[in-house]
């Protein structure tokens, strides 16, 4: 509370009366801002540095403010001071306590800033931060998907499209390609983070400050790159947030994919992996149930990911310069989420680094539903036949299979003979090809696809040597090494 007993306000010179309750009550934002006070704190110690050098703050005067925010800052972290149902937001509670702790001198800290430059300096500080707590997250993801693919580098499994058999692929390669994904995602998160490292500070309400500030100054010890160039802007938008809002919300789509597949490996249909207990669940009524819970949670929580995208960027999409209360509602979506992706990402990790891999379900199911079809028709492509007649070849072929409940694997080269003359074994001009029973097994298609990006298992083995060298860079991005 302020002297008399009235609420701590940050305005009101001009008001002869208070607000209406149902103002205070709509307007009040402390309840989840008040999680930006470490990064208050930390760019009011860079503000009293440059208040002092402007000669506006004398070097006692300096030392006491320091102190101050120090004592603050400890009493935040233990509990003992915390915002009140008068403070209105993070900034009023902040300045409340260091009034407590300072009297009159607590109030110059106000010279020469707003809570316009003050909120978006906050923001960018809390979200480079947990940016890379999420990195660390998602490195943990990405590692345990690794693991597991070197573990089945060579195990063969059934490539689909359209959810339906396509060709056998090496397990390894389709768990890889989850971690080519999210990798992509914290390369996005590290380019946010160039983009973000621009600080507001200095910007005021609107037009910067006729005080003689330093911005640049305050940016460096801040660890931003520079000020913000044009004071409006700074306080004005939030493409940053918007931005950072956009890969958490693919991040959540990439973690929605994974977790579907999930679901579908560990159901009865599937059969290709066995949950750990301590990341599955079970029924309340059916005993033999085991559910993929934190795979369903995944995928469910893209949602809300999505939503708070849309949240922000609908609240910004006409709001004229500079700033406006609207922007209230940026920070919500934000925190939202921050917490749930540091929620799930650990989760997901736990989940796939605990699987069992039903390898041979796998490697006895790579071969159903014709899957080694394309393999057959591009040995004959290498045989000299055109790929249109090589293709309606093989597809007569697979006709005749489903006629007489046969598979491809089965085949005799009377069987082949009987479909087309192309199957027969022989000689293409420049040298000799396989006859067609030797391409159709399962470990030789696998081993065929050995062009860069291939599912072969040496390629595999490549896309795990160079992941690891790009996620151990991550890593180091993430502790700041």
């Amino acid at each position: 509370m302020a002297e008399g007993g009235k609420p701590m306000r940050l305005w009101g010179g001009r008001f002869e009366g208070g607000p209406a309750d149902a103002l205070t009550r709509l307007s009040v934002s402390v309840q989840f801002d008040w999680r930006l006070a470490p990064y208050d704190l930390l760019a009011s110690r860079a503000h009293a540095r440059v208040l002092h050098r402007a000669g506006l703050l004398s070097e006692s005067e300096l030392e006491r403010m320091l102190a101050a925010l120090d004592d603050l800052e400890g009493a935040c972290r233990s509990g003992e001071f915390r915002p009140t149902v008068a403070d209105e937001d993070v900034h009023t509670a902040l300045e409340r306590g260091l009034l407590e702790r300072l009297g009159a001198l607590g109030g110059k800290l106000r010279a020469g800033r707003s809570r316009n430059d003050q909120v978006a300096t906050d923001l960018r500080l809390y979200l480079r931060d947990n940016v890379r707590y999420l990195v660390s997250r998602l490195v943990e993801l990405e590692t345990a998907l690794i693991g597991q693919a070197e573990e089945h580098a060579a195990t063969a499994a059934p490539g689909m499209t359209h959810l339906q058999h396509a060709q056998p692929v090496s397990f390894g390669h389709q768990l890889l390609a989850h971690v080519h994904a999210i990798a992509r995602d914290v390369d996005r998160l590290r380019d946010w983070d160039r983009r973000a490292a621009v600080s507001p500070l200095g910007a005021g309400a609107l037009a910067g400050s006729s005080l003689p500030l330093d911005p640049q100054a305050v940016a460096q010890e801040l660890g931003f790159d520079s000020a913000a160039p044009n004071s409006m802007d700074a306080v004005a938008d939030r493409d940053f947030a918007a931005e950072f809002l956009f890969c958490a919300a693919l991040i959540g789509v990439h973690l929605s994919r994974l977790g579907e597949e999930i679901v579908l490996w560990a159901s009865q249909e599937f059969r290709w992996i066995e949950m750990d207990d301590a990341y599955s669940t079970g029924s309340s009524i059916m005993p033999q149930k085991k559910n993929p819970d934190v795979a369903e949670l995944a995928r469910g929580k893209s949602g809300r990911l999505i939503g708070d995208l849309t949240a922000l960027l609908t609240t910004l999409k006409g709001l004229p310069l500079t700033y406006n209360r609207d922007l209230q509602e940026d920070k919500e979506p934000v925190f939202d989420a921050v917490d749930t992706l540091l929620l799930v990402l650990p989760a997901v990790s736990g989940l796939v680094s605990t699987m069992r891999v039903n390898t041979a379900r796998l490697e006895a199911s790579a071969p159903d539903g014709f899957a080694l079809a394309t393999d057959l028709a591009e040995l004959l492509v290498r045989k000299g036949v055109p790929f249109r007649d090589a293709h309606e070849a093989v597809g007569h072929l697979v006709v005749w299979c489903q006629v007489n409940d046969t598979t491809l694997d089965r085949l005799t080269e009377e069987d082949l003979a009987k479909i087309s003359p192309h199957f027969a074994a022989g000689e293409k001009d420049g040298g000799d090809v396989p006859g067609p029973l030797e391409v159709l097994n399962v470990q030789g298609a696998l081993a065929a696809r050995k062009a860069y990006g291939g599912t072969a298992p040496d390629r595999v083995r490549d896309q795990i040597t160079a992941l690891r060298e790009i996620v151990d860079g991550q890593a180091a991005w993430a502790s700041g090494s």
